[in-house]
């Protein structure tokens, strides 16, 4: 018996849903479905994904003056441990925030996982171009996709997080790449899941930082209004 069983049951019920929903609407589609079943379950889950992503952003701006407190007090390893919670408590920001929201979200997003993988299709398994959502797919279109949207998204981490060093950049090129080459051997179902969770993500993190972007761009212009005043 699997660990996650009773979630991938229940997501069964909410995907075979979604199938009888687009069945009653006149066009029965196994991938609609998948689709439908995706957002919802990325909506229900924004808090937990928009806690998450401000908890990095925080901790990432709080980096110089860690950096900084490491240096000043690395023969002092007591002193440095209260210095960095006076920080964490002035900055109102918990280092373990970010990795709470996650744990919650494993679960869920395996259940996903496993309601989809091996799943048995009782009616018509094609999308679009797909002959069985069971099957890889043959153009590889859904890998490039895979690949593609998981390279934007980290990007966007990246850039909404403020994270520029060299790791990270090898990060943003290597998990693509391994994500489109495993999904050459995961049934298409599965990667049409991955290709609209990522779509979801893109989507949430614009939203959640629109506001900042926004204000960045005043302050340049402001910024460089009053350079030629000068």
């Amino acid at each position: 018996m699997n660990l996650f069983d009773p979630l991938v049951q229940v997501f069964r019920l909410v995907f075979e849903g979604f199938y009888n929903l687009t069945a009653a609407v006149g066009f029965a589609n196994y991938g609609i479905a998948i689709i439908l079943m995706t957002i919802l379950v990325k909506a229900l889950m924004y808090p937990l994904t928009a806690k998450q992503v401000r908890s990095m952003k925080a901790m990432q701006e709080l980096q110089p003056a860690l950096k900084k407190l490491q240096k000043d007090y690395k023969n002092n390893p007591q002193l440095l441990q209260q210095k960095m919670a006076e920080l964490y408590k002035e900055a109102g920001v918990n280092p373990l925030a970010g990795c709470l929201p996650l744990l919650i979200q494993m679960p869920i997003l395996m259940g996903v996982y496993y309601c989809l993988y091996g799943y048995s299709y009782s009616g018509d398994p094609t999308f679009l171009w797909l002959t069985s959502l069971s099957d890889t797919d043959p153009l590889y279109v859904l890998p490039i996709l895979s690949a593609l949207t998981t390279y934007i998204q980290q990007k966007q981490t990246m850039a909404n997080n403020g994270q520029d060093n060299q790791q990270m950049k090898i990060m943003s090129y290597m998990m693509p790449l391994f994500i489109g080459w495993i999904s050459l051997n995961f049934p298409s179902g599965l990667v049409v899941y991955w290709v609209t969770m990522n779509l979801c993500q893109i989507a949430q993190q614009w939203y959640m930082f629109r506001g900042e972007k926004k204000l960045a761009v005043e302050v340049e212009d402001a910024s460089a209004s009053d350079k030629k005043k000068r």
